[in-house]
């Protein structure tokens, strides 16, 4: 059940009709592998009418900018996220973090196509990032991200399994990353598996069963996406420094 300050949140991104997408954490706890996480993370429509109905929203929030960049589209456009904590007595101290752009991740208008949405017990619907783009979103450089990828993953393959579908084992063969199911769902289906194994060359490892050659590879495709969200995040970072050094002198 969605804690009451995220209740809060997200009623007044849907009573001001801010189009947001629920990523993160409390997107993670939706999808059967819990995370608690006091932080409230939206992948967001970086257009000029939204950005004002989110700052309506956020007005009811009693929701203020914590960090660079400021609050301003060009920023969320070029792939850095925005912060904001909350003021209001039902959200005190929660922050929100807003991003439009990620690396991997598909525009926003797709990510808005293939959306998940649920409706909770009274009647407030939330609009989730579909499983597939939560997983690719969160292969970042962040050592927290790799476990709750992998429990994503475990969740839905164990809630899906008695009725399959093909795009659901591509999905599992493509981004699985617990050996034991990964080697399970490859020697099941190996016709699919054969297919995929130029894009995943692991999978390989997973029809042979080959249990310890595949958890190696599993590190190694790892490191590879740790190693490409530092290096697109080296001009993002070098601007926050930028920033912050600017912001640090008109201070003196």
């Amino acid at each position: 059940m969605i804690r009451n300050p995220i209740h809060k949140v997200l009623s007044s991104m849907q009573a001001n009709r801010v189009r947001v997408l629920l990523m993160g954490g409390q997107a993670c706890v939706f999808y059967g592998a819990a995370e608690f996480s006091r932080d409230t993370d939206f992948a967001i429509l970086a257009d000029a009418t939204n950005l004002v109905r989110l700052r309506k929203a956020l007005d009811d929030l009693q929701g203020k900018v914590i960090a660079v960049p400021p609050f301003e589209l060009k920023y969320l456009k070029r792939g850095h996220a925005i912060h904001f904590r909350c003021q209001h007595p039902d959200t005190l101290g929660m922050r929100i973090d807003i991003m439009s752009k990620m690396r991997g991740v598909e525009p926003f208008p797709k990510l808005w196509q293939r959306r998940t949405t649920i409706e909770l017990p009274d009647g407030l619907t939330c609009n989730l990032l579909s499983l597939p783009d939560l997983v690719q979103a969160k292969k970042t450089q962040r050592d927290k991200d790799w476990p709750m990828i992998r429990r994503l993953l475990e969740a839905h393959y164990f809630e899906n399994r008695a009725a399959l579908s093909p795009s659901q084992i591509r999905f599992w063969l493509s981004e699985l990353r617990t050996p034991a199911l990964l080697i399970e769902v490859a020697t099941r289906y190996p016709k699919l598996a054969n297919k995929l194994v130029s894009k995943r060359r692991l999978i390989v490892d997973a029809i042979s069963g080959e249990a310890a050659d595949l958890e190696a590879a599993l590190r190694s495709e790892e490191a590879s996406e740790r190693e490409r969200d530092r290096v697109y995040w080296l001009p993002l970072r070098k601007e926050l420094e930028s920033l912050r050094h600017r912001r640090s002198q008109k201070r003196r």
